[in-house]
């Protein structure tokens, strides 16, 4: 059976991070993993509307750090109850993180670059994202919501490393938990301002929706411009 550090070892297609053919448990997680961006930016039009009046469904979709906070905030004044706000955050959270997991075991060190690009930022997302990965184990995993490098970068390290699937659940799982309780706590702490400044999002919330959409397209398009530019240029 071939395993992760074998396919790292082969020259991956420019763009993909397998060589030669694809097989269809690399196209179901490449898939799974773009879905994670799509969703990203279908549910952007939608926060602004729910932030104010249901801030818990906006977690069991998103797991958002202000819906995280907002929710904190509600339960503080008697909207929610607390436990209701940090267990609805977690399947939002986590929801994309197995795909990251088993791409890391599928292609190893070839997706790190792949996400964090050639640059040499990328190239020091990388190598962080290695180290703590490798020395931390499955701590690395535990505290990667407050470790300075993308979290989905320690999760292919992970997969990469040969942690077991229901290890990995497990352990972000409690990652989680620990992120979203400090956050939950921040939104209690605030309180009534917190749940004022929601609502006003909300009030206003169609015409944030259509900026924030605006301002995504904006942003696209000058990236597909900037992508040709720096191909000639290349």
């Amino acid at each position: 059976m071939t395993t992760a550090q074998d396919r790292a070892s082969q020259a991956p297609q420019p763009g993909v991070p397998w060589a030669g053919r694809p097989r269809r448990a690399d196209l179901i997680c490449w898939f799974g993993i773009a879905a994670s961006g799509l969703y990203a930016l279908a549910i952007i039009p939608v926060r602004p509307l729910l932030i104010g009046s249901h801030p818990v469904l906006l977690e069991l979709l998103t797991g958002s750090m202000t819906s995280i906070v907002t929710a904190g905030a509600f339960a503080r004044v008697g909207q929610v109850p607390l436990f209701l706000v940090v267990v609805s955050a977690v399947p939002g959270m986590i929801m994309f993180d197995p795909f990251f997991w088993w791409a890391g075991r599928r292609w190893g060190r070839g997706l790190l670059l792949i996400f964090a690009g050639r640059s040499r930022r990328g190239g020091r997302l990388v190598a962080r994202a290695e180290r703590y990965g490798r020395r931390l184990g499955w701590l690395g995993v535990v505290f990667a919501y407050y470790l300075p490098i993308p979290a989905a970068l320690l999760f292919v390290v992970a997969g990469w490393t040969g942690m077991r699937l229901i290890t990995f659940v497990l352990l972000d799982v409690v990652a989680a938990l620990l992120w979203i309780g400090m956050l939950a706590a921040l939104g209690y702490y605030l309180g009534q301002d917190a749940v004022d400044v929601a609502r006003t999002i909300s009030h206003y919330g169609l015409w944030i929706s259509i900026a924030l959409v605006a301002g995504v397209v904006v942003v696209q398009r000058l990236r597909s411009r900037r992508t040709p530019a720096t191909a000639d240029a290349d």
